[in-house]
């Protein structure tokens, strides 16, 4: 990770070093805490952040999910947002909101702690690699199952749940993968370790219902807004293991992702082991999009 001079810290910017937290910060035992990934782009405009109204939307409604009443008003976190980004001189950028209980008490009943901000801004390029764009992925299905909507709540960003992600992760990536697929309870498609996923069969797109325990992701609902704009029809639909081996193409989406060919399950090649026609095409303008060039979806960019 390459640092960046600043941290956004409950209201205040801290030299990136200084911004510490106590050993016995509570959510660093227990796992409560949500947060955000989000990405400034530099533009022909300049500087952008997109998607920046969503993710803050869903920051909150993930950190009303566990119960966490975030200290400050949406508009403050927004300008932090941009804040950080602009203060730290940086032109492209991942972005980290992450919402936290401090230190005061131990125990699963979490009285009297307060409630933390954190928002870092840094220099990432792409989640799986330079060449993931052009040539794909491989993945497995993980023998790690996806976490229930009866035992967690998926559909928030919440920080304890990613231990469930990095396992999948750690498993594919040491049996030689780039990533793995999900299964929910019910041994349907979920989702990627971080990922939403779709499939493409003769021209039309499928992808996990959120009950399965798939992220309601922002690049998802993007994807749905490309391809009805492509003429293109999409469902939400339970997806087996067999439905992704009998596609045509698979990709995969998300902030840090973008959208991903996936050109291999478990070693069987999906359609001809290449990016296909269609992922291709929606990933070009998803790209248009966040670069500031397609005018039909310039609201989904803020200049800061």
């Amino acid at each position: 990770m390459k640092k960046s001079e600043y941290i956004w810290l409950d209201g205040d910017l801290v030299e990136w070093d200084k911004a510490t937290v106590s050993v016995m910060t509570h959510t660093l035992h227990y796992g409560t805490g949500v947060f955000e990934g989000m990405r400034a782009r530099e533009t022909a405009q300049g500087t952008s952040i997109q998607f920046l109204n969503d993710h803050v939307d869903r920051l909150y409604r993930s950190a009303e999910a566990y119960n966490l009443e975030i200290p400050f008003n949406k508009n403050v976190i927004t300008n932090a947002i941009k804040e950080i980004v602009k203060v730290n001189k940086l032109k492209s950028a991942y972005i980290r909101p992450l919402v936290f209980l401090g230190d005061g008490e131990m125990g699963l009943l979490p009285l009297d702690i307060p409630v933390r901000v954190a928002i870092a801004a840094w220099e990432w390029g792409a989640y799986l690699g330079d060449e993931a764009a052009s040539k794909g992925v491989n993945v497995c299905i993980s023998e790690w199952q996806r976490i229930s909507p009866k035992s967690f709540k998926p559909f928030a960003k919440g920080v304890g749940g990613y231990m469930n992600s990095t396992l999948a992760k750690i498993d594919a990536v040491k049996q030689g993968f780039d990533d793995a697929i999900m299964l929910s309870d019910k041994g349907t498609v979920a989702e990627g370790s971080g990922q939403n996923i779709f499939i493409c069969k003769d021209n039309k797109l499928f992808t996990p219902p959120v009950e399965t325990g798939a992220l309601g992701g922002i690049t998802r609902k993007t994807v749905f807004e490309i391809a009805k704009y492509l003429g293109l029809e999409i469902e939400e639909k339970d997806l087996t293991s067999e439905d992704l081996l009998a596609s045509d193409e698979i990709f995969f989406t998300g902030t840090a992702t973008e959208v991903v060919g996936i050109v291999s399950i478990d070693k069987v090649n999906i359609g001809d082991g290449s990016v296909g026609p269609i992922t291709s095409s929606i990933r070009n303008k998803y790209l248009e999009i966040v670069n500031g060039k397609e005018d039909n979806f310039k609201n989904y960019i803020t200049l800061i």
